[in-house]
């Protein structure tokens, strides 16, 4: 594997390392791996390392199993390793990807296919499974070799890794595979600046498939460049290569530059360069700053939450897409005081929870708490948290509710339980006016009336006839206070 990493930049599009979090497991077996290993294989004559020995010398050592062999031990290991594999470990992202696919016989009852491919997908996208650690210039010329073999085995996980995602995708539906793609940029969304990054490095053609450099071993293979040696069958696959896989996130200049805008909007320094870098790497991609940076303001991610839909035995997928940083802990405390219950309380009663709508948080009983948790694939507390009460909200809200949609578009237009985020806060009412929401079309008049920079552009026709619906509809109550804000929304765009 010397080779692998040779012309490797650890310049702006290397995607840089990360130090790994993870569950303390898993963090002690990667100080073990890089002060040294047991042998992965011969590299010798030519032939892959890993082709002269059987796959578990081959693959990097895994700490004890976090799963047993009762129901309840099993979802606990599986909560530990998505917690981990949420923030970014690769090794989790590897064992959730096995899990699934029912690697293990022992897994069977909680194959998922699509989750499995997502963590997969997440793992070679993971700069971690790639980026050359303890290397050394052997010969003085340039000829770089790994002091241990971590290099090499990853190496080997990566390439085990998509062979099981190209199988898997190629037994999908387009919208399964749609699924999964959705599911790889929302998770990745969620990790600001550096998941920003990766996503621009996954729609951009100067890299592999998943955002490594393109001279890659791995890269190249899955690209059907390997060359080498073996029997014909195996030349003709290697030239085929992994078409399924290559295919998930398909090239374009537009989306590249758009995920490195959003990543400079985080207000991280480095992505800023990355992205000048990005303008400058050829020549036709700086004359779309204008079309991207209106398509930025407009952008959201594919989903509210992390998909809650569990595998068929029933084991809950826990609830990762919690909240960030500063402002999000500030938005969760104006729950309290700022957002009346009764509209978590009729969330709760429309999602089958509660008979009633509760006005009070001691009007809900510990066991319709618990059954919201599992719901979401919390653990089973019993005390609702400010986020479950956002929770409550969102998930009635994506499954249809008007008067959900409604209240987490003024949610996000205030921010209260979530930070600020305007172009959420029109998709949310625009979903509510769909449905024939007064409120709701009253707020899109304002929008249209005012003019959202990059949201929505002023149209006075289009207010008005909003306007005039909302009356029609039965909309009575004074919307002052919302069109304060969204005036106060668009004052703050144009300043941008």
């Amino acid at each position: 594997m010397g080779d692998d990493h040779s012309n490797h930049d650890d310049g702006p599009r290397s995607g840089g390392r990360r130090a790994p979090i993870a569950i303390a497991a898993v963090a002690g077996v990667l100080a073990l791996a890089a002060l040294g290993m047991a042998s992965c294989g011969d590299r010798g004559g030519g032939v892959r390392f890993w082709q002269k020995a059987d796959a578990g010398s081959n693959a990097c050592p895994r700490p004890a199993s976090l799963t047993g062999s009762e129901f309840n031990a099993q979802e606990t290991g599986l909560r530990a390793l998505r917690r981990a594999a949420f923030r970014g470990d690769f090794f989790a992202q590897l064992e959730l990807g096995s899990r699934y696919s029912a690697v293990r016989a022992t897994d069977k009852n909680i194959e998922d296919p699509i989750e499995s491919a997502t963590w997969y997908a997440m793992a070679l996208s993971n700069d971690e499974g790639y980026a050359p650690i303890n290397r050394v210039d052997r010969g003085g010329f340039g000829d770089w070799r790994p002091l241990s073999k971590y290099d090499d085995c990853r190496a080997y996980e990566r390439h085990t890794a998509y062979q099981r995602l190209d199988r898997q995708l190629g037994q999908m539906t387009r919208e399964e595979q749609e699924s999964v793609r959705d599911r790889v940029v929302y998770v990745l969304s969620t990790q600001d600046a550096e998941g920003f990054r990766t996503l621009a490095r996954l729609h951009d053609g100067l890299y592999g498939p998943f955002g490594e450099p393109e001279d890659n071993r791995e890269a190249r293979e899955a690209w059907g460049r390997g060359g080498g040696g073996g029997s014909a069958a195996e030349r003709d696959r290697r030239r085929r290569g992994y078409r399924a896989a290559t295919s998930l996130f398909p090239r374009n200049d537009v989306d590249a530059y758009l995920y490195n805008y959003l990543a400079v909007q985080t207000g991280d320094v480095g992505a800023y360069v990355l992205m000048k870098d990005f303008e400058k790497s050829a020549p036709s991609r700086d004359q779309y700053s204008r079309f991207v940076e209106a398509k930025a303001r407009q952008w959201t991610p594919p989903f509210e939450f992390y998909p809650n839909e569990a595998p068929a035995s029933g084991v809950p997928f826990s609830d990762e897409s919690r909240p960030r940083g500063d402002a999000y802990e500030y938005a969760l405390t104006r729950m309290a005081s700022e957002l009346p219950f009764i509209h978590v309380g009729r969330a709760l009663r429309y999602l089958g929870v509660a008979e009633t709508a509760a006005a009070r948080p001691e009007d809900l009983s510990k066991r319709q708490i618990e059954t919201l948790e599992a719901m979401l694939g919390h653990p089973m507390e019993g005390r609702l948290s400010y986020l479950e009460r956002v929770r409550a909200i969102q998930l009635a809200a994506v499954n249809g509710s008007s008067e959900a949609q409604l209240v987490l578009a003024v949610m996000y237009a205030e921010g209260i339980g979530l930070p600020a985020d305007y172009a959420r806060a029109f998709k949310w009412f625009d979903e509510a006016a769909r449905q024939g929401s007064p409120e709701a079309k009253f707020a899109m008049s304002s929008y249209f009336a005012l003019g959202v920079s990059g949201v929505a552009d002023q149209d006075k026709a289009q207010a008005v006839a909003l306007r005039i619906d909302s009356a029609l509809s039965g909309f009575g109550p004074s919307a002052a206070r919302l069109q304060a804000v969204l005036a106060q929304v668009s004052r703050s765009q144009q300043r941008r």
